[in-house]
C-alpha cells in the first residue's frame, strides 16, 4: 500500500525570542530540551511563573496581545498535582501539563487567569505528573457504569488551560502523555484542540486518547478564532486521525448568538456531512458549548480586537454566571440559551442525524 497522505504542516505559530524560566524548570531535562530548541532566544530568569510583573498584570501589553503568544515561553514547574472532578466533557481534569496559549482567540478563558498576556507556560516536571496519574488512574479501579463521559473509561481532560497539539510544537508533554495513557486500559486522555498538528500521527494512542477538533462557521471563526487553524482544515484532519488511532469527536464550541448564526451553523454542518469519512462519522461525537465572557475579557479585548466584542459583548442576551472558579463571567439569560440549544439541536438532526451530543453547556 502506498503510504498515507500526511495533511500539510501549517505555519508555525511560534518565533521565540524570549523565554521567562523559573531555575529548576530550566535545570531539568525537559527544560534543557526546549532551550536547546530556541538557541538565540534571551532566557530570563523568574522566581515563578506565577510573577512575572511586566508580563502578567500589564495592561501595556493589550497592543501586544498577539504578539507576545508568537514570541514569549516560559517554563515552570507544576506545584500542586490533584486531579480535579468534572462529570461534562470528562470525569477528572488532570493535573496542567501546561497553561496558556500561542492562539489567541477572543472569548478563551483562559487569560484571564494571568492578566493582560497569557502565552504558553510550559510544565517540565511532566515525570511528576504522568507519575501522578498513574497512581490515580489505579486508586479509580474499573468504572462502574457508563456516562456521558465514555461507557467504558475513565475520561482525564489533559488540556483544561492549553491547546496540547500546539504544545506539543515546542516539547514532548503532549506526546509523553498520549503514550501514557495507552498503557492504562481503564482511562482515557481527552483534549480539545483548534490546531492541526500532523506530529501527532505518529504517537500510536491505541484508542487511549480522544481529540476533540472544537469547530464553528468559518465566518465566526475568521473573526474570533486568531492564529488559529482554518475549521475546514480542522475538519479534513479529522479521517487521519482516526486512521492513526485516535478517538476523534468535536467541539461545537462556542456557539455565538448573532444575525444569521441558523443559517451559518447549518452550513457547516452540511459541509461535515458531505466531507466526513464513514468511519468518522460512525463514532463521532459532540459537545456544544454556548460562549461565556468575561468583562474583564471584554475590556482587553476592546483594545487589541474591537470588532470581535461587536458579536461577543451582547448585554441585551446576557446574564452573570459564577463559574466552579469563583470568577464572574456572563453567559446568554436561560431562555434565550435553551431556545437556541433548541434550535442548533434541531438543525443537527436535520443535516448531521449521525452526530450525538453527548452534553450541552
Amino acid at each position: 500500500m502506498p503510504p498515507a497522505v500526511r495533511p500539510p504542516r501549517p505555519p508555525q505559530p511560534f518565533d521565540i525570542r524570549y523565554v521567562y524560566a523559573e531555575p529548576e524548570a530550566a535545570a531539568s531535562v525537559r527544560g534543557r530540551e526546549v532551550l536547546a530548541g530556541f538557541p538565540e532566544a534571551e532566557v530570563i530568569e523568574v522566581p515563578s511563573h506565577w510573577q512575572i510583573p511586566h508580563l502578567h498584570g500589564n495592561a501595556g501589553n493589550v497592543e501586544r496581545w498577539a504578539r507576545i503568544k508568537r514570541e514569549v515561553l516560559v517554563l515552570g514547574v507544576k506545584k500542586s498535582l490533584a486531579a480535579r472532578p468534572n462529570g461534562r466533557s470528562a470525569d477528572w481534569i488532570a493535573p496542567s501539563s501546561a497553561n496558556g496559549c500561542a492562539l489567541a482567540c477572543a472569548y478563551c478563558y483562559v487569560p484571564r487567569r494571568k492578566g493582560y498576556a497569557n502565552p504558553v507556560t510550559l510544565f517540565t516536571n511532566i515525570d511528576r505528573i504522568i507519575g501522578y496519574l498513574a497512581g490515580h488512574v489505579r486508586r479509580q479501579g474499573r468504572k462502574p457504569a457508563p456516562n456521558q463521559c465514555d461507557p467504558a473509561a475513565w475520561v482525564y481532560d489533559i488540556g483544561e488551560n492549553n491547546d496540547c497539539a500546539v504544545d506539543a510544537l515546542l516539547c514532548e508533554n503532549t506526546a509523553d502523555l498520549v503514550r501514557a495513557f495507552r498503557h492504562w486500559p481503564t482511562a482515557k486522555a481527552s483534549f480539545a484542540t483548534k490546531w492541526v498538528n500532523p506530529a501527532l500521527l505518529d504517537l500510536d494512542p491505541r484508542g487511549r486518547t480522544r481529540i476533540r477538533f472544537s469547530v464553528m462557521p468559518p465566518a465566526d471563526a475568521r473573526l474570533l478564532d486568531v492564529r488559529a487553524a482554518p475549521v475546514p482544515d480542522r475538519i479534513a484532519a479529522t479521517g487521519d486521525f482516526l486512521a492513526a488511532g485516535y478517538e476523534v469527536h468535536f467541539n461545537l464550541s462556542p456557539v455565538v448568538l448573532r444575525a444569521g448564526w441558523q443559517a451559518d451553523w447549518a452550513e457547516l454542518l452540511r459541509r461535515m456531512d458531505d466531507t466526513l469519512p464513514a468511519a468518522v462519522k460512525a463514532q463521532a461525537a459532540a459537545e456544544i458549548i454556548m460562549l461565556t465572557h468575561n468583562r474583564a475579557l471584554h475590556e482587553v479585548n476592546l483594545g487589541w480586537h474591537p470588532r470581535a466584542e461587536e458579536v461577543l459583548w451582547r448585554p441585551a442576551l446576557q446574564e452573570p454566571k459564577r463559574s466552579q472558579n469563583g470568577d464572574l463571567n456572563v453567559r446568554y439569560r436561560l431562555g434565550t440559551k435553551a431556545a437556541a440549544l433548541d434550535e442548533l439541536r434541531t438543525l443537527i438532526g436535520r443535516h448531521a442525524p449521525w452526530l450525538r451530543v453527548r452534553y450541552a453547556f
